[in-house]
């Protein structure tokens, strides 16, 4: 049997409900309103935890990477220097430019949401009952994160072969959520290795944006279940919402997904995402297909003994 691992008070494997993640990421555009906009929208679908990103934009990135030109809209830039996320140097050269010489790394940085923001994030999310973590990309994240008592950690696919970023997660002790896109099962052997499989759930995961169908190749979840033992999800980037749920048909046990606001907003992972109205159909039809499932003995049910009385004639 395929172990089960508690994140927060839940409990998340094949005998239990399907944990449902909804994933904010960086659709929030760095504006703390639609942060908590896209928390009470992931309360009211059913879900039961948002996830964020959290970078050291200077450790993540090559400095040749983040001086490249990039095209930022202009609210996003203006609200990145009031919260005072970018460089004195970064300030300058906007204002003495108009807001039009951006860069990069002005995008990356203006992206990342601060210590008081991510505090203010931690008691919102409670008074709405919802847990909250979020993916670090490097060390110096992990420990940012680790204040805030997260209900556990997951490591980006992009990071599953970051052997020194993977022991820093696993030493805080913590349920560990283990995305595997991009990766070969050697390399995914490699990451479980250097984890250690208690209090591990992977999650199948195609990392192209958005994903197409002929992609998606669900059977991967059960041959992850039967390599590792360990529960299995589903993290998946394609439109619609249907092929989800076909993962928890095919034994997903934690189903991710990116949450916008509206798919036409500006940002990279906007279209991949999903809207409230599509989330909350997501979740209903997930809680349908668990009650449908129903535990796989057959019996004769009650309800069903007057038509057998009357249509059987022996």
């Amino acid at each position: 049997m395929v172990a089960r691992v508690k994140i927060g008070s839940l409990e998340v494997g094949d005998e239990s409900r399907v944990f449902v993640i909804a994933e904010i990421g960086i659709n929030h555009n760095g504006n703390l309103d639609i942060v908590k906009k896209l928390i009470d929208a992931a309360a009211e679908t059913g879900c039961q935890a948002v996830k964020f990103q959290k970078r050291t934009v200077p450790v993540v990135y090559p400095e040749s990477d983040l001086q490249k030109s990039r095209e930022v809209p202009a609210d996003v830039i203006v609200r990145a220097i009031k919260r005072g996320v970018l460089s004195k140097e970064a300030v300058v050269r906007l204002v003495d430019s108009d807001l039009r010489q951006t860069t990069n790394g002005d995008l990356k940085l203006a992206l990342e949401l601060t210590a008081v923001e991510y505090a203010e994030i931690d008691a919102y999310c409670k008074t709405k009952n919802m847990l909250w973590f979020a993916s670090p990309w490097d060390e110096e994240s992990v420990d940012f994160l680790d204040r805030f008592d997260p209900c556990c950690h997951k490591v980006a696919s992009a990071s599953l072969t970051d052997d020194g970023l993977l022991r820093h997660i696993r030493s805080k002790g913590r349920p560990v959520i283990l995305s595997t896109g991009m990766s070969t099962l050697e390399q995914i052997d490699r990451a479980v290795d250097v984890l250690g499989r208690e209090d591990l759930v992977l999650l199948h995961c195609v990392s192209t944006y958005p994903a197409e169908l002929k992609e998606l190749n669900l059977r991967v979840i059960q041959l992850l279940k039967k390599r590792y033992g360990v529960p299995v999800g589903y993290s998946g980037h394609e439109k619609g919402i249907y092929p989800s749920l076909c993962a928890v048909v095919s034994g997903a046990c934690v189903i991710e997904r990116h949450i916008t606001l509206d798919r036409t907003m500006w940002g990279s992972d906007q279209a991949a995402s999903v809207e409230p109205k599509g989330f909350e159909l997501l979740v209903s039809e997930i809680r349908h297909y668990e009650v449908a499932q129903g535990d796989g003995e057959k019996r004769l049910l009650d309800s069903e003994v007057p038509i057998m009385k009357k249509l059987r004639r022996k």
